[in-house]
């Protein structure tokens, strides 16, 4: 039985990021910075409240009678009873014999063409953990993107504009930080899962590696950018989150609508209609929020019965990072061109240049891990490497036909004429089947 690693990680998270808040809120409060207290004991408090609400949705204490569960959940104290809870059930699994035990059937990824189906037991008590794990899983997601996130844009903009880094905001920052890096970490491995839940995965420490610094370039150039463009256009921030908001809030919503498909009726059946609208709307914005600040690696389908499509999207991927490199090189020309007087001391053209290196280091980082470390690589119809491939013979051949024509001397007019004076006879017309076209130019 697996050690529940993941567990103690999710609750150290959640348990120094919340004391590093609220300290740092008494520093506030205690300089007469009543904005700034307010908004970091908001963005502490309200993804403590929605972690207790997931973790007692997910095991469904409510049908099952523990007050003292739900007055811990209350209290905000329901990430360390459950921490509690998978402890003693890991360390007590060996010493009881499992009275019931279910069989489940996974397939081995594929070796040299070939894939068998293995049967596994899994106990009681394992079943347990693996329900703590997926359910530490959310939250976890859930506390990165709704709560480190923008705890983290906060922390760095009122350190720009005071122009000091004190010892609590770093400490709470590099805590956000790396909250918002496993929860995409989480996110990944969760994906993952979803869209191969007939196989067996097994996910190696390099393939771990190159996440996390992946995700690493990727949120923290995303969060420097919007934090520059803020301190100086304050107003046109409101309409770029805006903007980013309702785009990916409403893109599954009118994915659904155009499908035609019934309303979802399968998430849980004690909701009525309106609470499972509630719950969709929830998944949407923890949707909307994990892409604000990088790839959520799920697409979310509300017509289908998991709520997640199971489908690899490659062109979505290498849309979403086009747009969002364009968008951060064009929110960092316009920081560039309307900085203010903090940036005195700032080499701008060269910051500018670091930010964008970063977000390409970040997309190297995810080629890299599609190409050498993801655990389903062999099920990939194509690696990454030959879609690169395929992609510069194409591009190769445009260029070829987009090649200006040179232009015609006096030799060249003379030979046309002599041409033209040769019998009909000597001319030879090509055959219509003899014309390249241009999957064999791509392919020369």
């Amino acid at each position: 039985m697996k050690f529940p690693a993941s567990v103690l990680a999710s609750v150290f998270l959640f348990v120094a990021e919340t004391t590093a808040a609220l300290s740092l809120s008494s520093t506030y409060r205690s300089g007469g910075d009543r904005m700034w207290q307010a908004l970091t004991l908001l963005f502490s408090l309200l993804p403590c409240a929605l972690v207790q609400l997931t973790l007692f949705f997910v095991h469904r204490d409510l049908s099952r009678d523990r007050p003292l569960v739900l007055l811990l959940h209350l209290l905000q104290l329901g990430p360390l009873f459950r921490c509690f809870e998978v402890f003693c059930i890991y360390f007590q699994s060996g010493n009881n014999e499992e009275p019931y035990v279910s069989i489940t059937k996974k397939r081995q990824m594929p070796k040299n063409g070939l894939s068998e189906e293995i049967e596994k037991e899994v106990g009681q008590a394992e079943g347990k953990l693996i329900t703590h794990r997926s359910a530490f899983s959310r939250a976890s997601v859930i506390q990165a993107f709704l709560g480190s996130a923008p705890q983290l844009t906060l922390q760095l903009y009122i350190s720009v504009m005071q122009q000091d880094v004190t010892v609590g905001r770093s400490l709470l920052m590099t805590i956000s930080l790396l909250s918002i890096v496993y929860g995409a970490l989480r996110c990944n491995i969760l994906a993952i899962k979803i869209k191969y839940d007939e196989y067996e995965v097994k996910v190696k420490p390099l393939a771990y590696v190159c996440i996390f610094l992946w995700r690493s370039f990727e949120i923290a150039t995303r969060v420097v950018v919007l934090v520059l463009f803020t301190s100086v256009l304050k107003t046109w921030v409101v309409v770029i989150i805006l903007i980013n908001f309702f785009s990916f809030f409403l893109y599954p919503w009118i994915l659904f609508w155009c499908s035609g498909s019934p309303f979802p009726e399968n998430i849980e059946k004690a909701l009525s209609r309106v609470g499972t609208t509630i719950v969709l709307c929830f998944l949407t914005l923890l949707y909307t929020g994990i892409n604000m600040f990088c790839w959520s690696a799920v697409q979310l389908k509300i017509d289908s019965p998991d709520l997640i499509s199971k489908s690899h999207n490659w062109y979505q991927l290498l849309v979403y990072y086009m747009i969002r490199f364009i968008e951060n090189a064009i929110l960092l020309l316009l920081w560039y061109l309307f900085k203010t007087d903090i940036y005195m001391y700032v080499c701008a053209p060269l910051l500018v240049l670091q930010l964008l290196i970063g977000y390409c280091t970040a997309i190297l980082f995810m080629l890299v891990f599609y190409q050498f470390f993801h655990p389903c690589k062999k099920l990939f119809s194509s690696s990454v490497s030959e879609g690169f491939q395929r992609w510069l013979r194409c591009f190769c051949w445009a260029c070829r036909q987009q090649k200006p024509c040179e232009p015609i001397g006096k030799e060249d007019l003379q030979s046309s004429r002599d041409r033209d004076e040769t019998p009909s006879s000597s001319k030879t017309s090509p055959e219509p089947g003899q014309f390249l076209n241009a999957e064999d130019l791509c392919s020369a």
